[in-house]
């Protein structure tokens, strides 16, 4: 074989090859697209149930909630979808979902500055409880991010307004625990010993009675936690 026809050869093997390339990347975006779609047939989850309950308040879903997002779901967001003129695909994207009104964040890195912020307040609301409870309230805190009841970042659950005492009457501003800062990371590397509480309370020092209807999951130290 001359030197032309293995240039020929060559060339046309990378060619095939760089499409094939070009493919199978392709697929793969694809493949990831569909998969970041959170909402839809099959989800599960806080976001598949404040849908639900969008959905049921404007009588367009009117089985049980139960953050399972199956046919029934899915036949609801396509008639919402269809009211709202939107593309009717029955699954709820970000446009579905900001016409329902419904918002979720997801859980922030395990920064430094994040770390600083929540040992601050889980200082300020837990100091004096078992380190457990330490982390429950730190874990507290970032189920409120992933929640379409509460603000969507780290620093607005905390400065909600009227969310935590110790933020207006001055503890917030105290000397952090050295506990609080580990209880942090702890908990923003994922360990939550109250599975998925966004409530808690100390019976002896809150009289709330909102606080107190919520059925309690958990009592870890002074504080009940509850769903």
């Amino acid at each position: 074989m001359n030197n032309s026809r293995v240039y020929s050869f060559l060339k046309s093997a990378i060619i095939v090859l760089t499409a094939f390339v070009l493919l199978f990347v392709s697929s793969l975006v694809f493949k990831s697209d569909a998969e970041s779609a959170l909402s839809q047939v099959g989800s599960r989850g806080a976001e598949v149930r404040a849908i639900q309950e969008k959905l049921k308040e404007r009588g367009l879903f009117t089985v049980g909630v139960t953050g399972y997002y199956g046919e029934q779901t899915r036949k609801a967001v396509l008639r919402f979808q269809k009211q709202q003129g939107i593309k009717q695909t029955g699954v709820a994207g970000p446009l579905t979902l900001k016409a329902l009104g419904i918002s979720i964040g997801s859980m922030p890195a395990a920064t430094t500055a994040n770390v600083n912020l929540l040992a601050r307040i889980i200082s300020a609301e837990a100091r004096g409880e078992p380190y457990i409870g330490q982390v429950a309230v730190g874990a507290v805190i970032l189920n409120r991010i992933q929640h379409p009841s509460f603000p969507d970042t780290l620093s607005g659950v905390i400065y909600q307004n009227g969310a935590f005492t110790a933020v207006t009457d001055g503890q917030f501003n105290q000397p952090v625990a050295d506990s609080a800062y580990k209880a942090a990371k702890d908990a923003l590397n994922g360990w939550d010993p109250t599975g998925g509480c966004v409530y808690y309370y100390n019976p002896a020092k809150t009289w709330n009675s909102f606080m107190r209807s919520k059925p309690t999951v958990t009592v870890i130290g002074s504080h009940y936690f509850c769903k």
